[in-house]
């Protein structure tokens, strides 16, 4: 009989993972267990971490919120009506076989997208992570904000 893994060897193995940029073939030999669990462990905690840190440093999309930004971009950077500054970032990928070409960019290689919006204080106030390589900073915003 299998025994579980427990939470604590899960964020361990995702924040190797994460921090060093090492393959799940290494978690495998590192953490003796499969490529596909390790696979599932990095995807639910990242999400799990997501759920719980999303709340605490993104706060809810309200009109009184955007209004403040606004005030204060004016007041600091004297840009009227500004939201926030936007940029995105191509973070190069391997192509998985048969994936096609929805991550092959302008660069010529293959990538997803990182998005994101600053505020006065550069504090991220929006981010989209795992936009298709193809698509344009704009295009990501539009489907992130559900504009089309």
């Amino acid at each position: 009989m299998r025994m579980s893994i427990p939470p604590k060897e899960m964020l361990a193995i995702t924040l190797r993972y994460l921090a060093s940029g090492c393959s799940l073939t290494d978690l495998f030999f590192t953490y003796r267990i499969g490529v596909s669990t390790a696979s599932i462990i990095v995807q639910t905690t990242t999400e799990r971490i997501w759920q719980c840190l999303a709340k605490l440093h993104f706060p809810e999309a309200t009109q009184e919120n955007w209004l403040n930004i606004a005030a204060n971009f004016k007041r600091s950077a004297n840009f009227p009506l500004c939201l926030g500054a936007i940029d995105g970032k191509h973070v190069r990928i391997q192509n998985f076989p048969n994936e096609g070409s929805m991550n092959f960019n302008y660069k010529k290689y293959h990538s997803v997208v990182l998005l994101a919006v600053a505020d006065f204080d550069y504090k991220f106030s929006f981010v989209d992570v795992g936009g298709y390589g193809k698509d344009c900073d704009s295009n990501i915003l539009k489907q992130s904000c559900g504009i089309y």
